[in-house]
């Protein structure tokens, strides 16, 4: 491969190279799968199994022409933790409020594939999904923070150095090998920075020594605990709703795809929206959590320029037989905070730019106002909340979705009348 050659979604890729490209992505999305359920409390084994599920759902629903990976979507984290209050044995009640927010959006992608995404296009121009993007990225960047440091944001004694240390070796590897390497090394620099920094944190003993017992005692086969939903009308009032943001979610990465790529996948939102819904539906009878486009994903396609779905069915295989087989899971598990802060130094880093390329592709205007409030409002408070976010009358509502939600109705309230800016 060409330094600078792209593989495109129909491009195949020999199975020697595909095995390594493909566990790179898994690990990158191995972090927010494992966070996800367990804020939820979901069980993260049932979860993996389940984003590998979504995503060959999703590859095969959109014909094999959008390049991306489901995960466990953080936007329901709140309202699913509304419902069960933190009790587990009420998760069921939850699934049910997700399969109504996959029913609601498997409506929409209908509506869309019969007559065209013009209204997502008026309800969601550039400006919003940049913005939407970008929130992604700005409210991730706490946890890379705090992962490659500590929760304190403080480095005081010997093992915050190494610490320190381990997360910057596993920054300069990915980002080295991404910049420097020739030929088919330089499609794994995640993959490549997660190894070396895995490496040195055996060499300086910062290993979970629980978590190296759990990779002993697991099993190599196992189902995961698989759970059925449990008819809720509350839930589903509380939940359905949040297929909206999954909606702007989709949108704005099929645009930043669409850009890094160079070619214009906007024909394919319906089926894109369509294999999304369907994916949470399967989830959620069987007792994962909701899915989406994840935005890990997506930087390691911007950073390696490889968007081949074949990729992605092999990242799919490999988290379907990691959710499987909880030895390799509990492997993934074990990879310490610092490295995985290094990583996503790198990888928030590019979710947030790709929402700037959105509005610099379409051209967005902010020398006037509107664009400026919608954008600027949204990112401040959406980053405001973080991913602790705003509770109202006891309903959590995460920053990311706060923010999405606000770019939406700014975007509708700014629109009669106004300077009539482009964007």
């Amino acid at each position: 491969m060409a330094p600078n050659q792209i593989l495109y979604p129909e491009d195949k890729i020999p199975f020697a190279r595909l095995v390594p490209m493909g566990m790179q992505h898994v690990v990158a999305m191995f972090g927010a799968t494992v966070l996800g359920p367990m804020l939820m409390g979901f069980n993260p084994q049932l979860a993996l199994f389940f984003t590998g599920v979504g995503t060959l759902i999703f590859i095969f629903t959109t014909r094999m022409k959008v390049p991306s990976y489901l995960g466990p979507s953080f936007a329901f984290i709140g309202p699913v933790l509304a419902v069960t209050g933190g009790d587990a044995s009420k998760v069921p009640f939850a699934l049910c409020g997700i399969a109504g927010a996959a029913v609601l959006y498997a409506a929409a992608a209908l509506v869309t594939m019969r007559w065209g995404s013009g209204w997502i296009d008026r309800l969601m121009p550039p400006v919003v999904t940049g913005a939407v993007v970008a929130i992604i990225g700005v409210n991730l960047a706490p946890s890379a923070i705090a992962n490659a440091i500590n929760a304190e944001l403080t480095v005081s004694t010997a093992a915050d150095f190494t610490r320190l240390a381990i997360a910057a070796a596993t920054f300069l590897t990915a980002a080295l090998v991404s910049i420097y390497l020739r030929g088919f090394i330089r499609l794994l620099p995640i993959l490549m920075g997660v190894i070396v920094g895995y490496a040195l944190s055996a060499f300086f003993g910062i290993l979970d020594p629980h978590a190296v017992d759990l990779i002993r005692t697991a099993a190599w086969i196992g189902l995961p605990p698989f759970r059925a939903p449990a008819f809720s009308l509350n839930a589903i009032l509380v939940i359905a709703p949040v297929f909206i943001v999954l909606v702007a979610e989709n949108k704005g990465h099929i645009a930043a795809i669409s850009g890094y790529m160079g070619r214009d996948l906007n024909p394919q939102l319906g089926r894109a929206y369509l294999g999304d819904a369907l994916a949470t539906f399967v989830s959620a009878m069987g007792g994962g959590t909701p899915q989406t486009t994840y935005a890990e994903n997506m930087g390691v396609m911007a950073i390696t320029r490889v968007f081949s779905t074949y990729n992605f069915i092999m990242a799919a295989s490999i988290a379907i037989l990691l959710g499987l087989c909880p030895k390799f899971g509990a492997i993934i598990q074990s990879i310490p905070n610092p490295v995985l802060g290094g990583i996503t130094l790198i990888l928030y880093g590019l979710i947030a730019l790709m929402g700037v390329r959105i509005w610099i592709d379409a051209r967005v205007d902010f020398s006037g106002h509107k664009n400026l409030v919608i954008a600027g409002a949204s990112l401040i408070a959406a980053t405001g909340l973080g991913l602790k976010g705003l509770t109202i009358a006891g309903v959590n509502i995460a920053g990311i979705a706060f923010g999405t939600v606000l770019a939406l109705v700014l975007n509708f309230c700014l629109s009669f009348g106004g300077e009539g800016e482009k964007g």
